[in-house]
């Protein structure tokens, strides 16, 4: 029997008792917490849950990125694909759950709740959830989901149709382990599956950047001479659930709807059937048309790609930033969450006395070769480290430069199904590199350029 005296101890919903300190956790009917804003009162005062949507006022993309004042909040990545989402005027979001996307797409579901977004449902698995965007970015609407790894390989089909089609949309894609043993870490792997469908792709290196390229990629990807999806990259758990400071617009704004009327093709009505699927009827057969349409077309979703880079100068600032590149003996060449390593790498080569320079990959799609070239003339040497195993960035690298610098181009180091990066990994590179000390972490056969072995720079360059 209890002490009467004694005071009752309050418990949160998996019987801990709750202290002083901390709060009670308010939760739903089933079970989970409620992490949107305070509940809405039910009832004759009831507030209008989409009152605060409603006052948002349309704003320019300019003022926007450029000069609306912004706010610092410490939130994860998931969070800040939300406030990116709540401040782009998205009419359409369809969602599946899969790690590491399933907590942005959650909260996708909270701003239809609260009025952000027009229309929001669960699919039935990646491909009609891909499929489904397709079809309202068909009808004219501006479209956003997440997926990730093995979600991305599902819905790729339908995502490589996109490009040409000319549907823009916005796709976030968490990056993680696509192949067995099934892992759900980090490994950006997929992004390699993703370079070469016709769609413009970024890579985020942290929340920040998360937040700016979802916004800007809508922007950017709805341009009349564009008009393609976009896909914004991120390396899971690293950015999607860790914590770091985000400077945002105020929540009252957001930016202009789509205008589909100036998209390069007509979007889907009663009058205009889907493009390049039915209207023109030689594509459905196999005659020499067939193929000079199919060809025809590719080239233009290629031209495509490459108009973009005018907007992405302009709403991005360009498609890479350089720190310490003038008169830099090394460089390193890096996208994503390495750019953190490679940076504090920086640092210690620093305190070495190696002047090292780095290079931020932002766009993989259009990808900066005429930057890279100019960039890297006078290299000695360039280093590349990468979150996976096959060297996606290295290639594109490689292939930029090869013929345009003298430099060593050392194709690592490499983690991946989920490892982080040591830093000392990246400045046993840059020493080794500099020194002509033999690598114990990257293979000859990925090492190419000045005082390289031709028959091993040839191996390189077949293989990439």
């Amino acid at each position: 029997m209890s002490n009467p005296l004694e005071p009752d101890v309050k418990t949160n919903p998996q019987g801990d008792p709750i202290s002083t300190l901390e709060p009670e956790q308010k939760t739903n009917p089933q079970g989970d917490p409620i992490t949107s804003a305070a509940p809405i009162k039910v009832g004759g005062g009831s507030k209008d849950p989409h009152e605060a949507a409603k006052k948002q006022r349309v704003v320019t993309p300019e003022y926007m990125f450029f000069e609306a004042p912004r706010k610092r909040e410490f939130i994860t990545g998931s969070e800040a694909a939300k406030e990116a989402v709540r401040r782009s005027n998205v009419d359409f979001s369809v969602a599946y759950p899969i790690t590491l996307q399933s907590e942005t797409m959650q909260l996708i579901g909270v701003l239809y709740g609260e009025g952000y977004v027009k229309e929001y449902y669960r699919g039935e698995e990646e491909y009609g959830v891909m499929s489904a965007i397709a079809g309202g970015s068909r009808a004219g609407v501006r479209c956003f989901t997440a997926t990730a790894g093995p979600g991305t390989l599902r819905g790729l089909e339908p995502i490589a149709s996109w490009p040409g089609h000319r549907l823009p949309a916005v796709a976030m894609f968490t990056c993680r382990v696509v192949n067995a043993p099934l892992a759900i870490q980090p490994d950006n792997i997929e992004v390699s599956y993703l370079l070469n469908c016709g769609m413009i792709v970024f890579h985020a290196e942290n929340q920040q950047d998360l937040f700016d390229f979802i916004m800007k990629g809508f922007i950017i990807g709805e341009q009349n001479d564009v008009t393609l999806p976009v896909g914004v990259a991120c390396d899971g758990f690293f950015v999607t659930h860790a914590r770091n400071y985000v400077d945002m617009q105020e929540k009252g704004i957001k930016l202009p709807p789509r205008q589909a009327w100036k998209g390069a093709v007509p979007v889907l009505d009663a009058e205009n059937p889907p493009a390049r699927l039915s209207r023109d009827a030689p594509v459905q057969k196999s005659n020499f048309m067939a193929y000079n349409i199919h060809a025809v077309w590719q080239q233009e979703v290629w031209a495509a790609v490459e108009r973009s880079r005018r907007y992405i100068d302009k709403y991005m600032g360009g498609m890479l930033t350089a720190e310490n590149v003038e008169g830099a003996e090394a460089v390193i060449v890096a996208s994503g969450s390495a750019c953190a390593q490679s940076r504090e790498a920086v640092r210690l080569c620093k305190e070495q006395g190696l002047n090292v320079g780095l290079i931020k990959i932002r766009s993989l799609r259009p990808f900066p070769t005429a930057e890279l070239r100019k960039l890297l003339t006078k290299t000695k040497l360039v280093v590349i480290p990468e979150f996976n195993y096959v060297a996606w960035l290295a290639k594109d690298v490689a292939a930029a430069v090869y013929g345009y610098s003298n430099a060593k181009i050392i194709a690592g180091p490499h983690v991946y199904g989920g490892m982080s990066m040591p830093v000392e990994m990246i400045v046993d590179e840059v020493v080794g590199g500099l020194t002509g000390k033999k690598s114990i972490a990257v293979p000859d056969s990925a090492i190419m350029g000045r005082d390289v072995n031709q028959a091993d720079v040839a191996h390189f360059m077949q293989n990439i």
